[in-house]
């Protein structure tokens, strides 16, 4: 198959506010008539905003979870938003007999730091320049991804959140799919109750949903107890390697 590139859709799209929904849309109507399942990298920033996002995705495409989020601190908060998103897909796949899979890049907490320090972005307000340079980042990262590993598409999960501009998001994946070669899969999940529907599968899977979106700086802007986040990171963590250990024995 031969992936779309969605700047054709939105060229023709003038004068008006791109509606990414109805992009996609347009997307898979060409991807039914073809008769394909292209394969898409999807960027995850937490198991919250992957579940609508997985349940609608994977009607049309095989697609594999890209977790990778620098920007998340402190470190056993991390590490459990990583454990969690492994322990929804499992179960997704295990009730819709899916096959999603995941991939965890390394974890550069400095890296992230040293970008908003020499842009001098430590004091912007949340959804300001700081979370475009970190859209940025992980978008840029999750092309590399899908480029080397092949995928027809790289795209994102942020654009469920009410609280990310998908707007901005978008933007960036179509500006970034122009440096390497490969396509952005534009998207606003959020719309046709999907953000509803990712609090319905939060309840329904039993999915951690975190009170802060990632960052050190957005955390201590929020008023977020960090002390209790990594104390119950912690213990969560040493909970799940617990229960490994007995299944293992």
């Amino acid at each position: 198959m031969t992936p779309i590139n969605a700047n054709e859709i939105v060229d023709k799209m003038t004068n008006q506010k791109i509606n990414y929904d109805r992009v996609l849309q347009k997307m898979i109507s060409v991807w039914q008539q073809q008769n394909t399942r292209p394969k898409i990298l999807v960027h995850s920033c937490c198991a919250p905003c992957s579940t609508y996002t997985l349940e609608f995705l994977t009607q049309y495409a095989d697609v594999t979870i890209f977790f990778s989020n620098s920007n998340i601190h402190p470190a056993s908060e991390y590490q459990r938003r990583m454990l969690v998103q492994k322990k929804f897909i499992d179960d997704f796949n295990e009730a819709t007999g899916q096959q999603v899979d995941l991939i965890v890049d390394e974890y550069k907490p400095n890296a992230f730091v040293q970008m908003v320090q020499e842009n001098q972005l430590t004091e912007e307000k949340e959804g300001g320049k700081r979370c475009t340079a970190c859209f940025n980042m992980r978008l840029d990262l999750a092309a590399k991804e899908a480029l080397q590993r092949g995928y027809d598409y790289f795209g994102s999960a942020l654009t469920i959140s009410p609280k990310k501009n998908s707007q901005l998001i978008n933007q960036i994946g179509m500006d970034i799919q122009k440096i390497y070669d490969t396509n952005y899969l534009p998207s606003d999940f959020k719309k046709n109750s999907g953000y509803q529907r990712s609090i319905e599968m939060c309840k329904e899977y039993d999915v951690y949903r975190q009170c802060y979106c990632g960052c050190v700086f957005a955390a201590k802007q929020q008023g977020c107890d960090l002390k209790t986040v990594n104390k119950e990171a912690k213990e969560y963590i040493l909970q799940q390697n617990t229960s490994a250990n007995k299944i293992e024995v």
